[in-house]
C-alpha cells in the first residue's frame, strides 16, 4: 500500500509518500520518489496522524445501550418514569419474562429521588430495569426486583455489586446477536479513527473475542481487561500483559474497582458527601480493602499481569497509588476524577499512567459543585497530572460517554461543552498533548501502519475545530478499515 501526497501531523507541512509493508511504514519519502505501486491512496495534501485508541470501553455495554430507551434526558425521577411509560405505550416490544430497559439516568442533581412507586406505575406490571449513565446504579421496579431475587427492596435503587450482577443478567441475549452489534459499533468507531480499544466488560472476554474474529470482526484491535473473579483462569493459561492472541486480540490488563462513581456518590473521598455527613457511606465506598488489593495485584503482577485499578475517589486514588509503590510496579490508575495535590507526583514517579475520560467532567461539572464543593479545582486534573510528569491514556468509559475520540480529545482541550463557559480553565491541554494521549506511536518508520488521514492537522485544532473533525481514511496495519466517500 502506498499513501501519495500526504502532510505529517505536527510536522513541516511538506508532502510526503509513505509505503506500508508487512503492517508497518517501511519508508517515508518526499512525494513523487515511488515508482507505481499496486494499492495505492492519494491523500491530496491531507494529514496522516497515527491511529485513535479508546483506552476504556465496555464493549458489549456499548452495543447494548443502542438498543435501550434513552433516559439520560431526564431532570427528575417522575419524568424518568414518564420516559418509560410513553415507550411501553407506544408499543416497545418485552419479551416474556425478559425486562424493559432504559439506561443513562443520573440522579445526582435530580429534585426528587428515584423511588419504587415511580417505575411501578410506568410499568404496569413489566419489570423495568434503568441502568444509570455511570453504570454504577441499577433502578428496578418491583417486578423486576422479584425477577433479580431482590424482593423487598425499599427503593428500588441497586448500586456497586447488586448493580453489577443486574447489568450483568439483562446483558444476556444471544451470541450471535451481540457480536452482529458488535461488529456494527466496530465499523462505527473505525469511522471516526478508531484503530484500537481496551475493552473492560466485567466478563470472561478472551473466548468471547476470539468468538468475534474467528466470524470476521476486524474493524479494530481489542485489548481485553480480566476481573478479579476471572484471575485465577487468567494464570493458569498464563495469560501476560502484551500477550498477543491473535492478529488483533491482545491480553489487557488484571482490572480491579476499588470505589463507585460521583454520581452514584460511592466514589471514596477523604471529605463526607453533602447531606450525607454522619451516615454510613457518607465518604463513598471502598469496595476493595487495601490488603485485598495488595494481595491481588501481587498475584497479578507475579504473572506478568498489570493492574489497572479503578478509582474516583481522591481518598480511593491515595491507596491506589500506595498500592502501586508497595508491590513496585507501574500501571494504571483508571478515572482518578478526584485527586490530592500531594499525590499528583506519584503517578510518574511510580510509573503509573492516568487513564481518564475527559468528557466525563462534562457531565460531571455541575453534580462535583455539588457533591465536591470547594474541591474542583483538583478534579479531572489533567493540566496538573501532565505538569507533575505524569503520562495520560484517554478513554470514553463508552456506553458513559460516547466511543468518539475527537469528543474527549474536546472536551480536554476546551473543557466544555456547547456555549458554557470552560469549567476551570487552569486545566485545559493543548491539542497536541490530547492527541498524543489518544494515540500511541508515531507517522514514523518503522511504526505500525495504523493511521488516519483528515483535512486538518488534529494537533494545532481548537476544542470545536476538534468535534468537527471528519475522518476521510482509517487504516490499520496498513489495510483501509474506513474511507469516506467523496461527493
Amino acid at each position: 500500500m502506498l499513501i501519495r501526497n500526504a502532510k505529517i501531523s505536527d510536522g513541516d507541512g511538506s508532502l510526503v509518500d509513505l509505503r506500508l509493508d508487512n503492517g508497518e511504514i517501511a519508508s517515508i519519502i518526499t512525494t513523487g520518489s515511488f515508482t507505481t505501486e499496486a494499492d495505492q491512496i492519494d491523500a491530496e495534501g491531507r494529514w496522516v496522524s497515527p491511529g485513535l485508541w479508546d483506552n476504556h470501553v465496555h464493549a458489549s455495554q456499548w452495543a447494548l445501550s443502542a438498543r435501550r430507551l434513552d433516559v439520560s434526558t431526564a431532570e427528575s425521577a417522575s419524568r424518568a418514569g414518564e420516559l418509560v411509560a410513553n415507550a411501553l405505550a407506544a408499543g416497545a416490544v418485552v419479551a416474556a419474562g425478559q425486562p424493559f430497559i432504559g439506561s443513562g439516568f443520573r440522579d445526582g442533581l435530580w429534585p426528587d429521588a428515584p423511588a419504587l412507586e415511580v417505575l411501578d406505575a410506568a410499568g404496569a406490571g413489566v419489570p423495568v430495569v434503568l441502568i444509570s449513565g455511570d453504570l454504577h446504579a441499577a433502578w428496578l421496579n418491583s417486578a423486576a426486583l422479584e425477577l433479580y431475587g431482590h424482593r423487598g427492596h425499599e427503593t428500588g435503587l441497586l448500586r456497586e455489586v447488586e448493580a453489577f450482577e443486574v447489568a450483568r443478567r439483562i446483558s444476556s441475549v444471544p451470541d450471535d446477536l451481540l457480536d452482529s452489534w458488535l461488529a456494527e459499533a466496530g465499523r462505527a468507531a473505525a469511522a471516526r479513527g478508531v484503530v484500537g480499544i481496551v475493552d473492560l466488560e466485567m466478563d470472561w472476554n478472551l473466548d468471547s473475542w476470539r468468538r468475534r474474529m474467528a466470524a470476521g470482526f476486524d474493524s479494530v484491535r481489542v485489548e481485553f481487561g480480566i476481573y478479579p473473579q476471572h484471575l485465577d483462569r487468567a494464570l493458569e493459561l498464563g495469560l501476560h500483559t502484551g500477550q498477543s492472541i491473535a492478529p488483533l486480540l491482545g491480553v489487557g490488563r488484571f482490572k480491579v474497582i476499588t470505589d463507585g462513581s460521583l454520581n452514584t456518590r460511592t466514589a471514596y473521598c477523604y471529605d463526607e458527601y453533602p447531606g450525607l455527613e454522619g451516615r454510613e457511606g457518607s465518604r463513598g465506598l471502598l469496595t476493595v480493602p487495601p490488603a485485598e488489593l495488595l494481595s491481588r495485584m501481587r498475584a497479578a503482577s507475579r504473572a506478568g499481569l498489570e493492574s489497572s485499578v479503578h478509582a474516583i475517589g481522591d481518598h480511593a486514588t491515595s491507596l491506589a497509588l500506595d498500592a502501586f509503590e508497595q508491590v513496585g510496579v507501574g500501571g494504571r490508575i483508571e478515572h482518578a476524577q478526584l485527586v490530592a495535590d500531594a499525590d499528583l507526583a506519584r503517578f510518574a514517579a511510580l510509573g503509573v499512567t492516568a487513564s481518564v475520560q475527559p468528557d466525563h467532567a462534562m457531565d460531571d461539572r455541575d453534580v462535583a459543585e455539588r457533591y465536591w464543593a470547594g474541591r474542583t479545582g483538583q478534579a479531572f486534573p489533567l493540566r496538573s497530572l501532565l505538569d507533575a510528569g505524569a503520562t495520560l491514556a484517554f478513554g470514553s468509559d463508552a456506553p458513559v460517554s460516547a466511543l468518539d475520540p475527537w469528543v474527549t480529545m474536546a472536551a480536554a482541550v476546551g473543557r466544555s461543552r456547547g456555549d458554557r463557559e470552560p469549567w476551570h480553565p487552569e486545566q485545559q491541554i493543548s491539542a497536541r498533548e490530547a492527541l498524543a494521549a489518544s494515540t500511541r506511536g508515531s507517522v514514523a518508520v518503522g511504526q505500525p501502519a495504523d493511521l488516519i488521514l483528515t483535512d486538518s492537522d488534529p494537533s494545532s485544532l481548537t476544542a470545536p475545530q476538534l468535534r468537527d473533525v471528519t475522518v476521510w481514511a482509517t487504516l490499520m496495519a496498513g489495510r483501509l478499515t474506513h474511507l469516506a466517500r467523496v461527493e
